[in-house]
């Protein structure tokens, strides 16, 4: 049975235990951005929760990010051959187009994934439903020529997309325009 969604009403009227319960997971396997937000409540809109995750993980140092980005899962490692993807990467990956890559293309990508990880200590982190097979690919080995420091910037931007999404599929927008994130 999916959950309905809430308003913004309903957000701030969370207590912590289920504040941490509804959005703990709006970034892979890090608890600690909504814990760190909550008691910047009450927010206006959902945009204005988003700005609050933002701001913190942009004030983040270096070794912060990279850390916020080793709790995203490998595309294809753990997909294929554990499993252990969050429900709402699961999600993510079903409606993307990681289900839609060959088998060659799957070893190629999990090659191409492990090469990035062994360069900069995280796993590749790409919006994987608003990109495309190849995009994906190509983003990769595009984003192997960056410097250390300019890929944690560009993956710590895929990351905010990929929490702005979550916190649309979370929170009812009640008349108001969604600036774009993505």
């Amino acid at each position: 049975m999916a959950r309905l969604r809430l308003t913004i009403a309903d957000v701030n009227a969370l207590d912590y235990d289920e504040f941490i319960y509804r959005f703990g997971n709006v970034v892979d396997q890090c608890p600690l951005l909504p814990a760190t937000v909550w008691s910047s409540r009450p927010y206006d809109s959902v945009e204005d929760l988003y700005s609050s995750i933002a701001r913190f993980i942009d004030a983040l140092p270096s070794n912060g990010k990279e850390g916020l980005l080793r709790c995203f899962p490998d595309l294809v490692r753990k997909m294929v051959t554990h499993g252990k993807l969050s429900r709402e990467s699961s999600t993510k990956h079903r409606s993307g187009v990681l289900p839609e890559l060959t088998d060659d293309e799957r070893l190629h990508l999990a090659e191409c994934n492990a090469n990035y990880k062994v360069k900069f200590g995280f796993p590749f982190v790409i919006w994987a439903r608003r990109n495309s097979k190849a995009a994906i690919l190509n983003g990769i080995q595009k984003r192997m020529q960056h410097s250390k420091d300019d890929e944690v910037l560009t993956a710590i931007e895929e990351v905010k997309k990929i929490c702005y999404t979550r916190l649309l599929s979370i929170i009812q927008v009640e008349h108001q325009i969604v600036t774009s994130k993505l």
